[in-house]
Order: C-alpha cells, then structure tokens, then sequence
C-alpha cells in the first residue's frame, strides 16, 4: 500500500535527548494519525521518512534501552 503525505506544514520538534551540539538529531513530527515523520535536522529540506507508529515506538524503546 502506497501513501501520500503532505509535510509541508509539519511541525517539526527535536528529542530532548538530541545534543546541544547540533549534530546527529532527528526530528519528528506529530499531528498525522498512525505514522511518525522522522527527518534529519542538519537537512531540513531534505528528504523525510513516513514510518508507521508501531514501528516507531519500538525504535524509540530500543534506542531507550541500548547505550552506543
């Protein structure tokens, strides 16, 4: 199944965990029912990702719980 998504006014926000450095941060957008928007915040008019919500949730809790 394909989607179309519009972001053009997609409010962007990063994590609270990003770094004050400005360097590997993403930012999500809320607002479009069962999928997260991810894109990279050092490219803002680059491409975005449209990923499920289920399939983010699990991401983020990985990410929680894994120390890199």
């Amino acid at each position: 199944m394909s989607m179309a998504f519009s972001l053009t006014n997609a409010a962007w926000r990063k994590s609270s965990y990003s770094g004050g450095d400005n360097g590997s941060c993403v930012e999500v957008a809320d607002g479009f029912p069962g999928v997260t928007p991810v894109r990279d915040s050092k490219n803002p008019t680059g491409p975005a990702l449209v990923v499920a919500d289920d399939a983010w949730r699990a991401f983020v809790g990985y990410a929680r719980t894994t120390h890199v």
